[in-house]
C-alpha cells in the first residue's frame, strides 16, 4: 500500500457547513497507513477526544505512478473506486485551527481511514456518476455525488499530481460532501458506494476496543493495556490539546 492523501473542502456545501466561503481551492493533508481499517472494523476514538465525526468520501487508488499528470489522462492512472471514511476528531481539530497547528492528529489517529473494497475501474463507466451514502445506525446521514465536487476526479488526480508523485497502491480521499456530524460508541456506520461496494464498522472507545489479534489497524496495541497506550492519556495531549479543552459530543 502507498500514501493515503485526502482533500478537504471538496464540496462546496461542505465547506460552508464548516464557515468556510467555498470558493477557495481544496487542501491537502496525509493521513498514515496505521489509520487504514477495513469492513467490519471497530473505528477506535482516543482517550483524547470526546468529538468524533464522520465525514464520507469517495476514494481513487492509484494504479499507475506519475507526476504532472494532465485531467485528460488521469483515467489510465486509476485503478478503481472505494468508498471510504475520512474520521475526523473535531474538538482536536478546532483546537489545531485555532492554534495555527495542522491537522495530523485529528485526521491520522489508528483506524480514523475506514475503506471498502476497491471496486476495478473498468467497471465504472461514469465517475461523475458515481453516489455515495452513509446510514448512522440505519438513518441517512451523508449523501454526495462525486459529478458535484469542486475537482472532479480526472481533476482531482491531475491537482495531487502536480504536488506528490503518485504512486501504484496510493490512494485520494476526494473530500465529503455535506452533512458530517458527531458519532458515539456503540453507533454503526454503513457507507456505499453506488451499490458496487459497501462499508460497515462500529464505533469503540480506545479503552473498550476489542483486540484483533495484532493486525496491523486493530491488534492489541489498541486494549489499553499497554505502557505506550497509558502514556499517551496522560497530560502531554498529542498535539497540544489539553484534556480540559475536549467537548462532548453533541
Amino acid at each position: 500500500m502507498g500514501k493515503i492523501v485526502a482533500l478537504g473542502r471538496n464540496y462546496r456545501d461542505h465547506a460552508r457547513e464548516m464557515g468556510e466561503a467555498g470558493d477557495e481551492p481544496p487542501l491537502l493533508f496525509f493521513k498514515p497507513p496505521t489509520a487504514l481499517l477495513p469492513d467490519g472494523g471497530q473505528v477506535i476514538r482516543p482517550r483524547y477526544s470526546l468529538n468524533l465525526h464522520h465525514e464520507l468520501e469517495l476514494v481513487v487508488a492509484i494504479g499507475r505512478p506519475g507526476r504532472h499528470i494532465a485531467a485528460a489522462h488521469a483515467k489510465a492512472h486509476i485503478l478503481g473506486y472505494a468508498v471510504g471514511l475520512d474520521m475526523t476528531l473535531r474538538d482536536v481539530q478546532t483546537e489545531a485551527k485555532r492554534r495555527g497547528h495542522p491537522w495530523s492528529v485529528a485526521k491520522g489517529f489508528d483506524t480514523s481511514a475506514p475503506l471498502s473494497a476497491v471496486v476495478p475501474a473498468a467497471q465504472v463507466a461514469d465517475p461523475n456518476e458515481l453516489v455515495i451514502e452513509l446510514k448512522v445506525n440505519g438513518d441517512l446521514r451523508q449523501r454526495g455525488r462525486a459529478g458535484d465536487m469542486i475537482l472532479r476526479v480526472p481533476e482531482l488526480v491531475a491537482f495531487v499530481s502536480d504536488v506528490f508523485t503518485l504512486d501504484h497502491g496510493d490512494l485520494i480521499f476526494t473530500g465529503t460532501p455535506e452533512g458530517v456530524g458527531p458519532v458515539l460508541p456503540g453507533d454503526v456506520l454503513e457507507a456505499t458506494l453506488n451499490g458496487h461496494t459497501d462499508l460497515r464498522v462500529t464505533i469503540v472507545d480506545e479503552q473498550e476496543a476489542t483486540p484483533a489479534g495484532g493486525g496491523e489497524h486493530g491488534g492489541s496495541e489498541h486494549g489499553g493495556k499497554h505502557d505506550h497506550d497509558e502514556h499517551r492519556g496522560q497530560a502531554a495531549i498529542p498535539g497540544g490539546l489539553p484534556p480540559s479543552d475536549a467537548r462532548p459530543a453533541r
